[in-house]
């Protein structure tokens, strides 16, 4: 699924690596730092706030320990020693199955033989993370110099909490994801780190929206686009439209001038004039406008390209795609826009054919058929040649395989092209 979460920068840990702390042994310490932490006489050094939040971060780390998503079992062995597995059992999540190994304070998902998702069920405290920012803001609050780590340490927190986030996400658990998604935001945000991670706020919203809460959704999406963060390609109009579609044309207007190669906000634009029977030349406007502004942009001669290939007008979108090659000679995706209009309008006419009862309209729908099937080799070829992209040329290599095999018991040369393609596809070897 395009963007299903914004890839967020891991910080690296400010805590020294050491031996494991066992539940128990971080339960007892923590009540001891927490008893420390109550004493009047105490309550006034940073120390001990310090101690305090490194009590509960210790707490919160405990279950899992030094267990990584990406281990292998055999990487485990060692590491779960006196830690059996309960019980074991396939489950299929979101689609994915996994091996779930179910132990006495967290269960573990393989895929094969790789640990990919480690869910903790038995916290040694609730909040962990919650009450470590808290001591450790209440240290930094009386000695700035003392707690000169503080701010790395909160950054740290910061993502612990988008793993946990992430975890949720993979389980299934959009809800909880997305509140641990603002928890991650709100820890950056606290003094003295003060930064906006607009990555978590933007997240917040995306998971909120896959749980059904649109209203949370729709808070979120708008603290973004209030900060001036539009996300990848201007993802957060599109999302606006959809979270508030009577202001569905002002978002997606605002966002087209700003971002108008964007296929989600030139499908969401389409999408909305022909449902609001408004005309799509106001579409037309706005790319006229970008292209006035950049000129020799061949990029957007390919978005209306795209455009009129949506709105079936098919000769003026071939025209559109042909353009980006006059701008610019090496730009690949004119050619792969119009090998797909064609490609696509094969298949529907292969498919309308089929169900065609009629001989004379079935045979002039295979003619069509065939026609627009040649039609597309040329541009995929030429596509295929300038790209330098390997994944490129793959997918372009799976469209050329198939057009290719429908003449390839007539004709050697498409045989041959046939032969080149499909072992570009079966292989992903580009010679």
């Amino acid at each position: 699924m395009k963007r299903i979460l914004i890839a967020l920068a891991i910080f690296a840990s400010v805590q020294i690596a050491g031996a494991q702390v066992k539940p128990d042994a971080a339960l007892k310490a923590l009540n001891k730092a927490v008893a420390a932490s109550e004493n009047p006489k105490n309550a006034t050094k940073a120390q001990t706030w310090l101690n305090l939040g490194k009590a509960y971060v210790t707490a919160y780390e405990a279950p899992t320990g030094s267990i990584l998503p990406g281990a292998s079992r055999n990487d485990l062995k060692f590491i779960l020693t006196g830690d059996p597995a309960l019980s074991t059992e396939e489950v299929t999540i979101a689609g994915k199955t996994y091996t779930k190994e179910a132990h006495a304070d967290k269960n573990l998902y393989f895929e094969g033989d790789a640990l990919m998702i480690v869910e903790v069920t038995k916290p040694v405290v609730e909040n962990a993370l919650e009450k470590a920012l808290d001591a450790y803001k209440k240290a930094y609050e009386l000695d700035p110099k003392k707690a000169k780590d503080v701010p790395a340490i909160i950054a740290d927190i910061n993502s612990k909490y988008n793993n946990e986030a992430y975890n949720e996400y993979s389980l299934g658990n959009y809800a909880k994801s997305s509140v641990l998604f603002e928890k991650a935001a709100a820890a950056l945000a606290t003094a003295p780190v003060s930064k906006v991670d607009t990555s978590s706020i933007y997240n917040a919203g995306f998971v909120a929206g896959f749980s059904g809460d649109k209203a949370r959704a729709l808070q979120f999406y708008k603290k973004c686009y209030d900060l001036g963060y539009y996300a990848e390609e201007g993802e957060i109009f599109a999302k606006l439209a959809d979270a508030e579609p009577d202001s569905a044309k002002k978002y997606l207007e605002e966002g087209f001038e700003k971002f108008p190669q964007s296929q989600s906000i030139m499908i969401g634009l389409i999408n909305y004039y022909i449902s609001s029977g408004e005309s799509t030349d106001r579409l037309f406007e706005l790319l006229d406008k970008a292209k006035q502004n950049e000129p020799n942009n061949a990029s957007l001669y390919y978005v209306e390209g795209n455009t009129r290939a949506q709105l079936k007008d098919y000769d003026k979108a071939v025209e559109a795609y042909r353009k980006c090659a006059e701008i610019d000679p090496k730009y690949e995706y004119g050619y792969i826009g119009e090998g797909i209009l064609h490609y696509n309008r094969a298949v529907e006419f292969g498919d309308a054919a089929q169900n065609e009862m009629d001989d004379r309209k079935y045979q002039e729908l295979a003619e069509k058929f065939e026609k627009s099937l040649k039609d597309c080799i040329e541009p995929f070829e030429k596509a295929f040649a300038l790209s330098k992209d390997d994944s490129v040329k793959v997918s372009i290599a799976e469209y050329l395989k198939n057009a290719y095999y429908r003449f390839s018991s007539t004709d050697d040369s498409f045989k041959a092209g046939y032969d080149k393609y499909n072992e570009i596809v079966k292989t992903g070897v580009i010679k």
